[in-house]
């Protein structure tokens, strides 16, 4: 017996309910892309990271909110129902989730794309540089 075995696994049903729940919070660099890509983007793309980051590359169409930021004010004129997706800096940043918990206090729907920007890379996609108006 190994390691991985000696926590018997899940049973199928318990696992499909965990596995299927992931994609109630989190989505991934390639789904996002591809929604971007294809001109279906029906959420919000947040970077929420600080300034200096942002304008040094970010995902193409993405607004800049910094996650300490999220505040109602800034949000009033997204309709309540729109999802947001927020991400950062990659796996070893929290502040995607800092920015969901936020949000989700202020009643939005809201999911994360833990990869960030080195998921990003990760995958080939490019960043942008330009910065908001």
């Amino acid at each position: 017996m190994s390691i991985v075995t000696e926590v018997v696994a899940a049973q199928s049903e318990l696992a499909l309910t965990h596995f299927s729940s992931i994609f109630q919070f989190e989505t991934d660099c390639w789904d996002v892309h591809h929604a971007l890509t294809t001109g279906n983007p029906d959420f919000v793309l947040l970077d929420v990271r600080g300034p200096d980051h942002f304008a040094a590359g970010h995902i193409p169409g993405a607004q800049h909110l910094p996650h300490g930021k999220i505040i109602e004010m800034k949000l009033a004129h997204y309709p309540s129902d729109t999802i947001f997706v927020t991400y950062c800096a990659g796996p070893h940043c929290n502040g995607a989730a800092r920015a969901a918990i936020r949000l989700a206090r202020l009643g939005r729907p809201v999911k994360v794309m833990p990869g960030g920007i080195t998921g990003w890379l990760d995958e080939g996609f490019v960043l942008e540089t330009r910065v908001q108006d």
